[in-house]
């Protein structure tokens, strides 16, 4: 017997989930456990050569993962072009969220809950962004196109992809500032995790979830869009 889907609008989604994403990847570095792993190269970009903020570096960042993406297509794509969008606006909730988290309690069961907060967090937005049928944070949507275009199972590209963020991160830092900065625990238990996490929330939407979207087609005629 198939499951009832609830119907869920993506340009509902996409706010959310950019205010989600930014909070989780900043709540997990102010627990102390260490950045994300996606977002660790950014954050050693902005410690190294801070001219600029974790948001902006972050900005460059996903520009950057947006360009290699329309490389390895090896042609313009358009939703890629609009994702520039959703990385800047993810960068600039990001430099907010650092602003206003200061006044949290850093006591260590503050901290504790922060990290397992903040790693549902992320998963639950990486896996919206999955499934939401709207531009997403090029670091979101790097793994995701780079599994299909090689046909290789999202989780394992995500966890090699968060695993040389980490490792990259680990080399910049220790370079250039003497020591390793911004990775821990909760950078390796993301990187190691994170992707079978998220592979599991995507099948749980597949089964339960149908996202829809208002698109232009045809003569400006608008049509719903099924996810």
């Amino acid at each position: 017997m198939d499951t009832k889907k609830t119907m869920v609008r993506g340009e509902l989604v996409l706010p959310v989930m950019i205010v989600m994403n930014s909070f989780g990847v900043v709540l997990m570095l102010y627990s102390g456990t260490g950045i994300s792993a996606i977002s660790s190269m950014t954050y050693a970009l902005s410690e190294v050569l801070p001219v600029f903020s974790l948001g902006t570096w972050t900005y460059i960042f996903q520009s950057a993962l947006v360009l290699s993406l329309m490389i390895l297509r090896k042609r313009f794509v358009l939703r890629y072009l609009l994702s520039f969008g959703v990385g800047f606006a993810f960068g600039l909730m990001m430099d907010v969220h650092k602003e206003w988290m200061q006044v949290l309690p850093l006591a260590a069961p503050f901290r504790v809950f922060y990290f397992a907060a903040s790693y549902l967090i992320i998963c639950m937005g990486v896996a919206l962004s999955n499934r939401c049928k709207m531009p997403i944070i090029p670091t979101d949507l790097f793994p995701k196109e780079l599994s299909d275009i090689t046909g290789t199972a999202f989780s394992r590209i995500k966890v090699s992809f968060d695993l040389i963020c980490v490792v990259v991160t680990a080399v910049l830092t220790l370079v250039c500032l003497g020591g390793i900065s911004g990775l821990g625990i909760g950078t390796l238990l993301s990187a190691l995790t994170m992707g079978k996490v998220i592979g599991r929330m995507d099948g749980w939407m597949d089964r339960h979830v149908e996202f829809v979207t208002y698109q232009m087609r045809g003569h400006g005629r608008r049509r719903l869009h099924l996810a």
